[in-house]
């Protein structure tokens, strides 16, 4: 794909800061970086620069815009692959606005969400998912997270990917030359020999979706839910898991109208906890808002923390609550336990057999690092295994992921039936082609436009 324009966008985060970043990108870079900068010592054009920080001021017309440090970076040798200019000034939302309305005057255009990250892609500098894991290290909750996204932008799961392909390729090279050239006595390829072939390719793609569900939950977060009826104690434990006064506690009942949602580092697990307001049948038109919220996040829970009150009888609300957990994900917490206890093991069993059961005191603290414990074995069984494995974490690669695999299980179920070659093409190369929609080998402009919307502009 050709591209012939110039892009420029605010590459730092809006707001004051010491030090704003105004980026770059095209055949026209330079000559529009030399247009508005003057440097400190001589007419020195940029080109004679590259690669060095270079001190002077950004001018609009004869008045001076802001005192600036300007790099130039030579095509191919850039992340976009094309010439690009990085205007370092003074952080805050006048200097690095002034600087962009006089780039872009002097015949840049505003870059779209994505566009830089986008262009690399284009011009061959990274493929798709290693541009998707851009993102996913922007957005990294915890290191094993950022772990994982540095090895999908290394290339890890490209290589997989690609071995995977490579060897459908020469498959599909074999049967092309068996349909071709019919007339050879020895055929280049067997039925058996591509049976093979693609069972040793259903099993790498079974593993990599085996991998989604832990590395879904590391890039996006578990979204953790804490419910109950009102006054158990719900905020008092996000504050002791947060270790800081998140949530207001009083001992009134109803003090919690609305959700709160805080992330957390659990053993390498990033959790979105929502605190929620007590479910209860209530008059209070504010409240009542808060508990359909409450029943909206509690049905799309990864995890249900249930808590109870230990030094109360379970009431009909406390079992209803229960009877609500079903076959989801949960953990019930036995809160109070400072208190004389009046809620046993066998009775909360009785309403959600199954589940854990940890008895904790949120006020004082206690048994908290026993929930935390609970997680980490419930997540991930005891072990966080990120260092060798390759790990999908994107829901559009296992989507692609399920399709080739469905595709090669047709191609597997025609060979055994003998189908003729021509026909089992059909599932091999639909297979291919799912596997380059996830390195981009095989995209349409519309999914390439959708998946780097979800940038920020600038990047």
């Amino acid at each position: 794909m050709f591209i012939d324009d110039t892009i420029a966008a605010v590459a730092t985060a809006p707001g004051e800061a010491g030090i704003g970043i105004v980026r770059l990108s095209g055949p026209k870079a330079l000559d529009i970086a030399n247009k508005i900068f003057k440097p400190i010592k001589g007419n020195t054009d940029l080109s004679m620069q590259v690669r060095k920080l270079v001190y002077g001021h950004v001018y609009d017309q004869d008045k001076v815009i802001d005192e600036v440090l300007v790099s130039y970076m030579k095509k191919p040798h850039t992340f976009t692959r094309e010439d690009v200019v990085e205007i370092n000034c003074h952080g805050g939302y006048i200097s690095v606005r002034k600087i962009l309305e006089s780039v872009i005057r002097n015949g840049a255009r505003l870059a779209d969400r994505g566009e830089f990250t986008k262009r690399a892609f284009l011009n061959g500098r990274i493929d798709l998912s290693q541009a998707e894991a851009i993102i996913d290290i922007i957005n990294a909750k915890t290191n094993a997270s950022f772990d994982i996204a540095q090895k999908h932008l290394e290339g890890n799961l490209s290589a997989s990917i690609k071995q995977i392909r490579d060897k459908l390729t020469m498959d599909l090279a074999k049967i092309t030359v068996a349909i071709d050239f019919p007339e050879e006595d020895e055929p280049e390829v067997t039925y058996e020999e591509l049976s093979v072939d693609l069972r040793e390719v259903m099993t790498s793609i079974k593993g990599l979706i085996a991998s989604f569900e832990t590395g879904k939950i590391l890039r996006d977060g578990l979204k953790t839910v804490i419910v109950g009826k009102p006054n158990v104690g719900k905020s008092s434990l996000l504050n002791a898991i947060l270790k800081e006064s998140r949530a207001i506690v009083t001992e009134i009942e109803g003090t919690t109208r609305d959700i709160i949602e805080e992330y957390v580092n659990i053993g390498g697990i990033p959790l979105k906890i929502v605190d929620t307001a007590g479910i209860r049948e209530t008059d209070d038109l504010v409240e009542k808002i808060g508990v359909q919220k409450s029943k909206e996040s509690f049905e799309s829970a990864d995890l249900v923390i249930m808590m109870l009150d230990s030094s109360r009888h379970l009431s009909s609300q406390d079992q209803d609550i229960l009877s609500l957990l079903g076959d989801k994900k949960a953990i019930i917490l036995v809160n109070k336990t400072d208190l004389p206890s009046m809620v046993t093991d066998d009775e909360i069993h009785n309403y959600a057999k199954g589940k854990p059961i940890i008895r904790i005191s949120a006020l004082e603290k206690k048994g908290i690092d026993l929930l935390e414990k609970e997680i980490e074995n419930m997540v991930l069984e005891g072990s966080l295994k990120t260092q060798n494995d390759i790990m999908v974490t994107n829901a559009r690669h296992k989507m692609a992921l399920e399709r080739a695999f469905e595709a090669c299980s047709d191609a597997l179920t025609a060979l055994a039936d003998n189908i003729p070659l021509d026909i089992a093409e059909t599932d091999f190369k639909n297979a291919w082609n799912e596997l380059g929609h996830i390195t981009g080998d095989t995209v349409s402009e519309d999914l390439l436009d959708t998946i780097f919307r979800e940038f920020c502009i600038g990047k």
